[in-house]
């Protein structure tokens, strides 16, 4: 999230609810681009790759979802997911097609966003991926309990997590529609002395049985500031999936559980 905007070439600049959005081309990569969000960058989308996260919590991300839930041969199984924060949809299309038949829903705040992403972005249609406009706080009342297979929360006001978007009551909401085998997932802006990461931390471990977290073992030492994802859920993965996993990708996470995580939180 530290990385400085440069100027581009055909970059489009557009107005939206909560302020502006800015699509950056990449360059070299004519059809990459990064969106960003009143200064800050929400979303990397490859056109012709939906398998290519280029953020690093993204890839995280991603490669958790597949030590959760693909079949015993690495295949994606068809999920039940809903995106709070839907940003340029990067995790979304990654879902579709790595996880074909999956229903989708991606919710975020600004209306006119949503419009222009599906404008600009090649999005799966309606029942695969559906753009809803509202305030996630409240529209996860709307799905039904236990019925979710994967929620992810990535909803930022600059680079902080809109308040609402972190109580106990909305986790709570959140455990409600969980799948019991389902996987909640938390973009956490992660910054030393990591005082909001662990509140945070410390609001999941009361709503739910299991809570490990991913950071950037550099931001973990206090030497860079980026993102962290909570992993939450009501049944544990596979003890020690989730570490080797997150050892193999291209940008490395460290991966705190049990007694480490409880230590870091003071939980």
């Amino acid at each position: 999230m530290g990385r400085q905007r440069r100027t581009a070439e055909r970059e489009r600049e557009v107005h939206i609810d909560t302020g502006t959005a800015v699509l950056e081309p990449v360059a070299g990569e004519p059809d990459s681009f990064v969106l960003w969000i009143n200064g800050v960058p929400s979303s990397c989308i490859a056109l012709s790759d939906p398998l290519r996260l280029d953020f690093e919590y993204l890839d995280w991300m991603s490669r958790i979802i597949r030590v959760r839930h693909d079949d015993a041969d690495g295949r994606g199984t068809p999920l039940r997911a809903v995106h709070i924060g839907a940003g340029g949809c990067s995790l979304p299309r990654w879902i579709d097609a790595h996880c074909p038949g999956s229903r989708q829903t991606a919710i975020d705040i600004d209306a006119t966003l949503l419009k222009y992403v599906r404008e600009w972005f090649d999005l799966p249609k309606k029942p695969r991926l559906a753009l809803r406009a509202g305030d996630g706080a409240l529209e996860i009342r709307s799905f039904r309990p236990s019925s979710l297979d994967v929620l992810v929360r990535d909803a930022f006001a600059g680079s902080i997590t809109p308040p609402p978007l972190a109580t106990r009551d909305f986790f709570d909401q959140c455990a409600h529609v969980l799948a019991p085998s389902g996987t909640f997932l938390v973009n956490i802006a992660a910054a030393p002395p990591h005082e909001r990461l662990k509140d945070e931390l410390r609001l999941l471990q009361q709503s739910f049985a299991y809570v490990g977290m991913a950071i950037d073992p550099g931001n973990m030492r206090g030497r860079r500031y980026g993102n962290a994802v909570a992993i939450a859920a009501h049944t544990p993965p596979e003890p020690g999936t989730v570490a080797r996993a997150l050892r193999g990708g291209p940008a490395i996470a460290r991966v705190l559980e049990g007694t480490q995580l409880t230590a870091f939180t003071g939980r």
